[in-house]
């Protein structure tokens, strides 16, 4: 290499340096004061960071937004939305978000209980009488060979299981379990099922759990869609486009993108950074007819900040409640901590220092890391397999979302965007 390629890769380097948050300043941004202040200028090495990420090629383009105190505080369109087309990123992009489907879904549910039409405690055989006869898959091992027993359930599934992802209902994407594999091998997308046959698929596989006992990421919120189905008389998308996307104004979220004229605006991943690792292929412009509640939806900037600003304010926006104090206060307690009775196993993606409430991850204390990750408890966060990720903040009154297609890079722009998010406060 040249002695000016050299430099170049040293200015490079110093650059993305003096973009990332350093581990001295990260230490003392956990539990940091309510009346801390933002630093526009610390706010800036946000900026270079994703210029710096954008100009590697890790990543096509990035949206963040930052709202404080009900207002937005920091709002940028980093990049583009195809690096095939060009097509800067814009508040009305259109992102699939994955897993961040699962909040939606989860406060839709909520308000079918404040409506007293569904109970946390309600058995899910109430709704879908397959699942009174489901059994749980119990690993035995005899002569060097695993085989799968099943046996009776201990209690009934209900629906508080489904929503803190306590059901014993799984994934087949990863885990090598036997009952895991059962799921990978089903075939469960085959032949295009809508929500109602794929529940029938779903209760047809054993569980890997007992119900209550293991925090179990899967299938739940999936199989909470369809029960949404059957206490409202009307589709997934329907019931919550009538109750809570119309109403909150997010006209760009749905399960997919129907309208041709919007092809255009779908987000993309770099070209060699397309396996979203979720099970099953699928795209944001092929409508099929399952909605699915776990991680279906797709969404754009401008929509999903509507979201968070209504959990934000504790279930209200713009004079509109749809939350009530105890189902906003349900699924913001950690539903899963000391006295639940649940476990946590090495796929407790919550992580380190979160609990889990009915539909979020909650910070319960600052965890085992040496210094701690930034943020205050109580903290409400999730995020999904492309890359797009929220945190609010109730302590310091903010959120901050972040929007980007970028499976491979996803977790480790995340972790960044935090802490850089935190270090910008001045205490």
């Amino acid at each position: 290499m040249t002695i000016t390629g050299r430099l170049r890769n040293f200015a490079l380097a110093l650059a993305a340096a003096l973009a990332l948050p350093s581990a001295a300043v990260a230490e003392g941004t956990f539990d940091i004061p309510a009346d801390a202040k933002l630093s526009p200028a610390k706010l800036a090495r946000i900026d270079a960071f994703f210029t710096e990420e954008i100009k590697q090629g890790k990543i096509p383009g990035a949206i963040v937004i930052l709202h404080q105190h009900g207002k937005p505080v920091y709002e940028r369109y980093f990049g583009v939305r195809d690096v095939k087309t060009g097509r800067p990123m814009t508040p009305d992009t259109i992102f699939r978000i994955f897993s961040m489907t699962k909040p939606i879904t989860s406060v839709a549910a909520m308000m079918l209980i404040d409506e007293g039409k569904l109970a946390l405690s309600d058995p899910l055989s109430k709704y879908i009488p397959a699942f009174a006869d489901t059994k749980v898959g119990v690993e035995k091992e005899a002569e060097g060979s695993k085989t799968l027993e099943l046996v009776p359930l201990q209690r009934p599934i209900t629906i508080l299981d489904l929503m803190r992802h306590t059901s014993g209902i799984t994934y087949g994407f990863y885990g090598d379990s036997l009952v895991r594999k059962a799921y990978a091998k089903a075939d469960l997308f085959a032949d295009d099922p809508d929500n109602a046959e794929f529940a029938q698929r779903i209760a047809r596989l054993p569980l890997q759990e007992q119900p209550g006992t293991l925090w179990d990421y899967g299938h739940s919120t999936d199989i909470l869609g369809r029960v949404i189905e059957i206490v409202s008389g009307k589709s997934l998308y329907q019931f919550e486009k009538e109750r809570l996307l119309g109403p909150l104004g997010m006209v760009n979220t749905g399960f997919y993108v129907r309208d041709p004229a919007k092809y255009d605006l779908v987000a993309t991943p770099m070209p060699n950074d397309s396996d979203f690792r979720v099970g099953y292929r699928g795209d944001a412009i092929s409508p099929k007819r399952r909605e699915a509640g776990t991680g279906g939806m797709v969404s754009t900037a401008a929509d999903f900040t509507r979201f968070l600003q209504m959990v934000a304010a504790g279930g209200t926006l713009d004079g509109k409640q749809y939350l009530s104090p105890k189902a906003f206060k349900d699924m913001t307690t950690d539903q899963v901590g000391p006295g639940s009775g649940v476990e946590r196993d090495y796929f407790y993606f919550p992580g380190d220092g979160f609990g889990f409430g009915l539909g979020f991850g909650i910070r319960t204390d600052p965890g085992h890391a040496k210094p701690p990750p930034p943020g205050n408890l109580g903290e409400l966060k999730w995020d999904g397999a492309g890359g797009c990720y929220f945190v609010i903040d109730p302590k310091m009154d903010m959120f901050f979302l972040l929007m980007e297609m970028t499976p491979s890079e996803r977790q480790r722009i995340q972790r960044t965007l935090k802490t850089l998010v935190y270090e910008a406060f001045e205490k």
